[in-house]
């Protein structure tokens, strides 16, 4: 009696495995490294938010910095490993809108903004959509195959992780004592929506993309001993170090962009980049 089923054959044949499709390869452990640190960054940001709504500000902020860290370092894992995919790309960003995006906001929130209500939530809110605005245009920029001489060393508006540092001074400052009182709220209202513009501004800010690549030897050890001092800084007093790492860092983006128009704003007629535009 035919049952209907064809008879089993172990050995199978190259016409039926066609017919199944492509077979599963098996993936190494190197290949996988990149997106577990990218997952365990976006359970650090997440994290963040939980101990933000216990009232454990500190510890909030600290996982925040984690998760900027681990970002830092999974893009840099995937391109020592050569195991760059479209796939870690896209986790990458949609990890990137939740650690420097949606998490800072309602840190921010929860610790100061939520004092003035609506109008915090809304600076919150647009500061969030700000971050992923950029993230999107970021990752249109990179897919373009050809890309302005600029790209190699300057962003367009402020990284993600960059808004996401900076957004959080008030908090920093009210770990060294100043009074988070419904004032100072509404001045970081105003100071949150500012990092908005910035994300999303056509303003060139030096990545330091091209740093590193080759370092002189008589640099090296004075290059170490930069870092591990500020490293000490930053673990000896930490909320002075960001503190004054933030201010720096504002204070750069408008010597970052007139390096730029100096070395690049020659290009076209307009004084900007080609890819403003897009």
């Amino acid at each position: 009696m035919d049952s209907g089923f064809s008879p089993f054959d172990p050995n199978g044949s190259a016409k039926d495995d066609e017919s199944r499709g492509p077979r599963l390869r098996d993936i190494s452990l190197r290949m996988m490294v990149p997106t577990i640190i990218t997952a365990l960054a976006i359970c650090a940001g997440l994290t963040g938010i939980r101990l933000a709504f216990e009232q454990r500000f500190e510890l909030a902020v600290a996982m925040l910095l984690l998760a900027a860290l681990l970002d830092a370092v999974d893009g840099r894992a995937a391109r020592l490993l050569k195991t760059s995919t479209k796939f870690g790309a896209h986790m990458d960003s949609l990890a990137d809108i939740v650690n420097f995006g949606v998490a800072p906001a309602l840190v921010l929130y929860a610790y100061l903004l939520d004092q003035i209500t609506s109008l915090g939530w809304i600076a919150a809110m647009i500061y969030a959509i700000a971050a992923g605005l950029r993230l999107a245009r970021f990752n249109v920029m990179e897919d373009r195959i050809d890309k302005a001489s600029w790209q190699a060393d300057y962003f367009l508006g402020i990284p993600a992780p960059g808004g996401a540092i900076l957004v959080l001074l008030p908090v920093y400052l009210g770990f060294l004592g100043v009074e988070p009182d419904p004032v100072v709220a509404y001045v970081a209202a105003v100071y949150t929506l500012l990092i908005a513009f910035l994300l999303v501004s056509r303003v060139p800010v030096y990545s330091g993309k091209s740093l590193g690549q080759r370092i002189r030897r008589d640099l090296v050890f004075p290059l170490l001993l930069v870092i591990v001092l500020y490293v000490a800084l930053l673990m000896t007093f930490t909320w002075q170090t960001m503190t004054a790492s933030t201010l720096l860092y504002l204070f750069s983006l408008p010597f970052g962009a007139r390096a730029w128009r100096k070395r690049y704003g020659a290009e076209n007629t307009t004084g900007k980049p080609d890819d403003l535009e897009g």
